[in-house]
């Protein structure tokens, strides 16, 4: 009878036909663990047909047994590979895959999450984490006469230092989120010093290079599926006030606004520097805000491919300074002889919207905080986001948030989606057959105060959201030096008359200042920005020294690199675009060009001229080339 119970099974597949034994109680994933063992396969990415048309499915279930589904000794089961995979390594693939950088399929690179075993480079936090790392963090009190009564040498439960993750200090400060240095000391400050502290990235993905089982559809387990989300509220967050060195730096972003009504976007430019009001506390100090290309109505902001994004960075860094977070407008104009705007969020509203947290969220995965406590090295952002809106009195005003580590988490994975109707409300998807999707919950309390566990189908994105207070200083600090009397130079990627950025308008900015306050006159990112990108004459391979010493306030050097050639070509063509050729920053030039400038522009008035380095036919008035923008 033992006999009669094992029956053969034929397996065609595209290197050869191989014989298996089964028995008729065993269940289908048997069959594909031995076809898996008899042909040395690399993984379950493939799938069993009783048919050579890839028709009626031999699926992998633990319920289904090879009697039940009827086969029989000698039947032909069929091996098809699922596309794009490679069931039959070459030699070099296999020895990738003994190096360990081979999962789930061949040829493809472990992702983060695999990486438990920590970064492969030492983590080199920023310097502001390092520096507070050293300090000692706890909130020193001095003596009480009315409680204290010891000596000046001594202390007791009245004056003894405070650490910094203190409830009822940070209450009494009102203080609403610890900071999260603090909440490291928090960790670490047990009886093992933090010695198995470790800070997980939630994770919502099937983990790969599971062998037991085929691949997601068509199974899974508890070693490779995510556990179920519980959403609770940060306690901490990663820079605890975002503060403008001078209202001019937002002022200069609401024109946009002021000009067309239509919404706006840009990224902060700063440093981060400690915040002394809040225990070993971080502030995002913005210098200055780039507008990337976007195309914006009243209600959105479409944000644009930007191919100058990696040299703004870069001038940004010979600056001192990176990106640390992103601004957006969101206004109504209600009175507008008043001057007031309508208030339109709130609590009684939205704070953020769905889609808003996750274009928070994406920008916070691509600016990643390092981390010595994470073993991939990274954990959380320190990239915050400030919405410029109307306050309940209808003034103008900015909030600023980020998002917690869960909620990166979820835009991450591609789990949460923003719904139609409601602003206020996210959507956690639900699992499909290209996606595997674990539950997510939230807490809130019922009608009889009794906390209960949600799913976040739909889900209040307030549980994802951390309040960043917004400030300036009482004293204005200016890393670009302005001169309120001077018309600024035009923000960049502007579509608005008098804003777009030219030759004409750079040689308009600089015709304000003398010879002597040029360090002043290119102290500023987007004239900076303009010169490096300038169609007619480039000069970002030139900028180093001018950035050098503009970052270190230095007028000496600066005059130095004003009289290269470089800037003289520059020069130049300013002082013959202006009427007369008297441009202060071009002095020396324009007085030996200024009889033929100006001879040139008199006689010119009453025809067409043709542009001579393009060809292009200009009309009389025109001072210089409609066509390439290059003096007359």
């Amino acid at each position: 009878m033992s006999n009669l119970k094992n029956i053969v099974l034929r397996i065609q597949s595209s290197e050869g036909t191989k014989r298996i034994s089964v028995n008729l109680d065993d269940n289908t994933t048997t069959i594909y663990e031995k076809v898996y063992n008899a042909f040395s396969l690399s993984g379950f990415t493939f799938s069993l047909y009783r048919n050579r048309n890839n028709k009626d499915e031999v699926h992998s279930s633990r319920s289904h047994t090879v009697v039940g589904i009827g086969l029989k000794h000698g039947d032909i089961l069929y091996l098809v590979p699922h596309e794009g995979t490679n069931l039959w390594p070459t030699q070099n693939s296999t020895a990738t895959n003994s190096q360990g950088a081979l999962s789930g399929e061949p040829g493809k690179a472990m992702d983060t999450y695999e990486n438990a075993s920590g970064p492969a480079q030492p983590v080199i936090e920023d310097e502001v984490d390092q520096i507070l790392w050293g300090m000692d963090g706890k909130v020193h009190r001095n003596k009480d006469e009315k409680l204290c009564h010891h000596g000046r040498n001594a202390c007791c439960v009245h004056c003894s230092p405070i650490e910094p993750y203190d409830e009822a200090y940070l209450r009494e400060q009102n203080i609403k989120h610890m900071s999260f240095h603090a909440y490291l000391r928090k960790l670490t400050g047990g009886v093992d010093r933090g010695k198995f502290v470790a800070l997980e990235d939630t994770t919502c993905r099937i983990k790969p290079g599971c062998k037991d089982h085929p691949p997601w559809p068509r199974g899974i387990c508890s070693k490779c599926q995510p556990s179920a989300i519980t959403l609770n509220r940060q306690v901490y967050r990663h820079v605890d006030n975002v503060m403008f060195e001078n209202p001019e730096i937002v002022e200069r972003f609401l024109e946009y606004w002021r000009a067309s009504g239509l919404q706006r976007m840009g990224y902060l430019y700063g440093k981060y520097e400690i915040h002394s009001d809040v225990p070993l506390g971080i502030r995002a100090s913005v210098s200055v805000i780039y507008e990337p290309p976007q195309e914006t109505t009243r209600d959105k902001v479409t944000v644009l491919p930007d191919e100058r994004e990696s040299l703004v960075d870069e001038i940004a860094h010979q600056l001192g300074l990176t990106r640390v977070g992103w601004i957006f407008t969101d206004l109504i104009a209600d009175n507008t002889q008043k001057g007031t705007v309508k208030h339109i969020r709130g609590i009684e509203s939205h704070f953020l919207s769905a889609q808003e947290c996750i274009m928070a969220g994406y920008l916070q995965n691509q600016h990643p905080n390092p981390c010595k406590f994470s073993p991939t090295g990274y954990f959380g952002s320190k990239f915050t986001t400030v919405c410029v809106t109307g306050d309940s009195k209808n003034q103008v005003h900015m909030e600023g948030y980020a998002v917690s580590a869960q909620c990166m988490s979820l835009v991450r994975d591609q789990c949460l989606v923003p719904t139609k109707d409601f602003p206020q409300l996210g959507y956690v998807k639900e699992s499909t057959d290209k996606q595997y999707v674990p539950d997510v919950y939230y807490k809130e309390k019922d009608t009889y105060g009794n906390e209960v566990s949600k799913l976040a189908r739909p889900l209040p994105v307030e549980y994802l959201l951390v309040d960043v207070p917004v400030s300036t200083p009482l004293s204005p600090l200016y890393t670009f030096r302005t001169d309120p009397s001077k018309i600024p130079f035009p923000v960049e990627n502007r579509l608005l008359d008098h804003h777009i950025q030219d030759f004409n308008a750079l040689s308009s900015y600089l015709h304000q200042f003398s010879h002597d306050q040029f360090l002043t006159a290119v102290s500023d990112f987007h004239v900076l920005l303009y010169l490096a990108t300038m169609e007619m004459l480039p000069m970002k391979d030139y900028l180093g020294p001018l950035l050098k010493a503009v970052y270190e306030r230095n007028p000496a050097s600066a005059a130095e690199w004003a009289s290269s050639e470089h800037w003289a070509t520059v020069e130049q063509l300013i002082a013959s675009s202006r009427d007369g050729g008297n441009s202060p920053l071009g002095s020396s030039l324009g007085q030996n060009g200024s009889s033929s400038g100006g001879a040139n522009a008199s006689s010119s008035i009453a025809a067409e001229w043709t542009c001579p380095h393009c060809t292009f036919l200009n009309l009389p008035h025109l001072a210089a080339c409609d066509m390439c923008s290059l003096p007359r």
